[in-house]
């Protein structure tokens, strides 16, 4: 893939992760100034297109980035490309947080989920779950319509069946699972981590939707796991 067209499809997932909207290509040439035509943008947004990168939503104007797109940007974010950091401020808050004896966990999970904007879960061991911040998945874009709002509240309602099936089968350490790939839900992704603690396995995740911002959550996460390392 040249640069301009890795710069395009980077730009199309930052604004789509941003907006929820679809991402045309005036709006590109006009909000970064890019020193190349809209017709320019438009051929290479077509070329991306017929390779599997974007699509075209319903009869919008603009695209929308595939899975295969949130793919390759997360297969260079495991590769340290593009990694990105918590505030100061947000580590210090985690901290303090988590250095707290009584209800440490809960309120931790709580301050990641309001970082990330999106729900959060904590099993630390089999038929022990708890999980926090359900409204900000009722507040994301693509969940305010009733067919969405069902997909969602019946992967809420069968929460603990998933985590209990799964919780074996999660592999050690980090891990991105992006729509059709994750258990909650070709709508959802999650991003999660496996740890032992005191010889128990304990999996901590966030799920959000696939337009998730995989780089700052998987930060979040990594704060989770350096605490078990």
């Amino acid at each position: 893939m040249s640069d301009r067209k890795k710069f395009l499809l980077e730009t199309i997932v930052k604004e789509y992760i941003k907006t929820a909207q679809p991402v045309s290509s005036g709006m590109l040439v006009s909000k970064y100034k890019l020193d190349i035509s809209p017709a320019t943008v438009r051929n290479e947004m077509m070329e991306l297109e017929e390779e599997g990168y974007i699509h075209q939503p319903h009869t919008s104007s603009g695209r929308v980035p595939t899975e295969a797109t949130y793919e390759l940007l997360i297969g260079e974010l495991k590769e340290g490309k593009n990694r990105k950091r918590l505030k100061e401020s947000e580590v210090k808050l985690l901290e303090q947080i988590f250095k707290q004896e009584e209800m440490a966990y809960k309120q931790t999970a709580k301050a990641i989920a309001e970082f990330s904007g999106s729900a959060v879960f904590w099993a630390f061991h089999k038929n022990d779950l708890y999980y926090t911040g359900l409204s900000n998945l009722f507040a994301q874009p693509e969940f305010r319509e009733t067919a969405a709002v069902c997909d969602v509240s019946g992967v809420i309602d069968r929460m603990e069946d998933i985590i209990d099936t799964m919780f074996e089968e999660f592999n050690d350490g980090l891990q991105i699972l992006v729509g059709s790939n994750n258990p909650f839900g070709n709508f959802l992704s999650a991003v999660i981590v496996k740890y032992k603690n005191n010889n128990q396995d304990g999996v901590f995740g966030i799920l959000g939707p696939v337009r998730m911002d995989y780089g700052r959550n998987l930060a979040l996460i990594e704060f989770i796991k350096e605490k078990f390392e």
